[in-house]
This record gives structure tokens, C-alpha cells and sequence, in this order.
């Protein structure tokens, strides 16, 4: 009987070393570059309205500017586009914060209109799962989503 419990506890042990060695050789996101037409306004945006705060980039060139997204993922945005361009609002980023009703207070002060996403003005989406959610633009039209799902 010892000897049945210890080969059971030693097949989950090894299973589980098994299971995690394998979930860690998934590929995991590392960034998500952004191409725009003025990175001082950009930068701008992504810190003070979106609130990302800016890591090292190894260029140095006055084109790029990093910012932390999670624990291992990062935005990168690239000065260089020479024209705004369209995009739908099914193609976004999202953000989650802790709080719906700041993040509204702080896109106010800056003059930033949002939408829910049947394109309502000034309204906010609830899923069917209790999160709230809203849209914008950022200053070269991509669309950003932040939603209150910080589970």
C-alpha cells in the first residue's frame, strides 16, 4: 500500500513538472507596435490619458517610445506615419482599470469623447458578464477599449 501511494504521488508530481514545463514553452506576447504621426502627442497620450508608464527603448533615435503593458508585454510607438489612417473599432486595444467611473472623469478632462460599442456617445457597455466597457480613438484613430475587468 506505501509503495502504491508513493508511485501515485510521485506520477502527479511528474505530471504536474510536465504540465508546467509545457505551459511555459507557449509563446507569450512580448509588444504590440503602433505606427503614428506624431509620437510627442502620442506619448502624451499613452501616459497621461491611458496612464502607461514609459520603459527604456534601445534606439535612441527620437522615433520610438516604450511603454509597459503587463508583466512581460510592451506598446511600442513608432513615429513615421505620414497620414492618420481608419480603423475599425473591432481592431483595438484594451486596457482594464479599476475603475470605470475615474477613467471617465480623467478622458472629461482631457476633452476625450468614448462611446459604448453600438457607438452611443458619452455611454458605457455592459456585457452579459457584469463588465463595464467604453471606446475611444486615440490622436491617430486606433481604437482603444478599457473595460473594469481586473479579476
Amino acid at each position: 500500500m506505501r509503495n502504491a501511494f508513493y508511485v501515485l504521488s510521485l506520477s502527479l508530481g511528474l505530471s504536474f513538472i510536465s504540465l508546467t514545463s509545457f505551459a511555459q514553452n507557449k509563446p507569450i506576447l512580448n509588444h504590440i507596435a503602433l505606427y503614428v504621426t506624431d509620437l510627442k502627442t502620442s506619448t502624451h497620450f499613452y501616459q497621461h490619458v491611458i496612464g502607461l508608464d514609459t520603459i527604456p527603448e534601445p534606439f535612441h533615435d527620437g522615433h520610438h517610445t516604450w511603454f509597459s503593458i503587463g508583466a512581460h508585454g510592451h506598446l511600442h510607438v513608432i513615429s513615421g506615419a505620414t497620414a492618420k489612417t481608419t480603423h475599425e473599432k473591432n481592431t483595438h486595444l484594451c486596457f482594464s482599470v479599476p475603475s470605470i467611473n475615474d477613467f471617465v472623469a480623467n478622458l472629461k478632462k482631457n476633452g476625450i469623447e468614448y462611446e459604448n460599442w453600438a457607438g452611443e456617445k458619452n455611454t458605457v457597455t455592459k456585457r452579459v458578464d457584469g463588465i463595464q466597457q467604453l471606446y475611444f480613438r486615440d490622436p491617430d484613430g486606433y481604437w482603444i477599449e478599457i473595460n473594469d475587468d481586473n479579476k
